[in-house]
């Protein structure tokens, strides 16, 4: 029997899609916050200001504060510090069409790092996503008057921790407070981006309006709001599920940079950017599928209906 404290799994798919439109949305506010602020010090700003925001919303849970939750909330806090120094850098230096194409990769490297780590096979349909997505950034690189920059190169690179970081998510967390979590997260984060800011020359920052709204938003709603909501519902769905609910994040991003940011592909980037996308979500579809078959054998045998061979 299901567990009342379990939310019902309608709750959950709407909770982590919801979490994608606002991280699409910090495609956006992370472009335009860049055009003052240099990458770490965005970092550090918006992370410092998740971290005081959650200090306060977590504020009475502090007496259950322990050893196990600083170790965790630590160890996917290093995951999402360097996904959000990367990401920024990528976004600096590419449109963030073409950013949140490439952080979409993430869905093909997360089958490699659980190869890695526990053993498990890559399997022919990943590594047939694999040489799809190849095709597709080659279009990119061709497609582009910059080629594959140094922007396009560093987002790919995001995308290796993003996955590292929702494998991460699956692994580590279980019934831990999620706001203390998420605090070690953000502090952990946030002293990555203060120890890059104070290693790299700062220049004369002036703050405007549309700069401080930018790092106002990316810290209220794509991380202390979708990362602690992430943090409580993902661990009910495996990491197929929430990665294929996950590349929504590049049709937000999609929609932003054309519609606000007047951001146009040639044919060629748009073709390489579809190419990409379903790369990576046909894997995870196929994926999905399998997962679900499995279950239902697992039903039908719990039942006493023979399950299918």
């Amino acid at each position: 029997m299901t567990s009342p404290q379990k939310p019902a799994m309608g709750q959950v798919y709407f909770i982590l899609i919801l979490t994608t439109f606002f991280w699409g949305g910090s495609f956006l506010f992370t472009k335009i916050g860049l055009r003052e602020i240099p990458p770490p010090l965005f970092v550090l700003m918006r992370f410092s200001l998740a971290a005081m925001i959650m200090l306060f919303v977590s504020g009475r849970r502090l007496k259950n504060f322990n050893r196990q939750i600083l170790w965790r909330g630590a160890a996917v806090g290093v995951t999402l510090g360097l996904t959000n120094i990367s990401f920024v850098f990528g976004v600096q230096g590419t449109s963030i069409s073409r950013a949140g194409i490439l952080n979409n990769l993430f869905v093909l490297f997360i089958p490699f790092i659980v190869k890695i780590v526990w053993g498990d096979r890559i399997g022919r349909i990943n590594l047939a996503g694999i040489i799809l997505a190849s095709v597709g950034i080659w279009l990119l690189a061709t497609g582009g008057s910059e080629g594959f920059n140094r922007g396009d190169l560093i987002s790919t690179f995001c995308a290796l921790m993003i996955a590292c970081q929702v494998v991460a998510v699956s692994k580590l967390l279980r019934d831990d407070d999620v706001y203390l979590v998420s605090l070690v997260q953000f502090a952990t984060a946030s002293l990555m981006a203060g120890c890059i800011t104070l290693l790299l020359p700062l220049p004369h920052v002036t703050l405007h309006r549309s700069a401080l709204l930018s790092v106002a938003y990316c810290a209220l709603f794509p991380t202390v709001f979708c990362f602690t909501l992430q943090n409580a519902y993902q661990r009910y769905v495996t990491a197929t599920r929430a990665g294929l609910i996950y590349t929504l994040d590049p049709v937000w991003s999609l929609v932003a940079g054309f519609f606000i940011l007047g951001e146009r592909l040639s044919a060629r980037e748009w073709l390489g950017c579809g190419i990409i996308f379903i790369a990576v979500v046909i894997p995870l579809g196929v994926r999905y599928l399998m997962e679900r078959r499995l279950v239902k054998r697992y039903v039908e045998t719990e039942d006493g209906v023979p399950g299918v061979t």
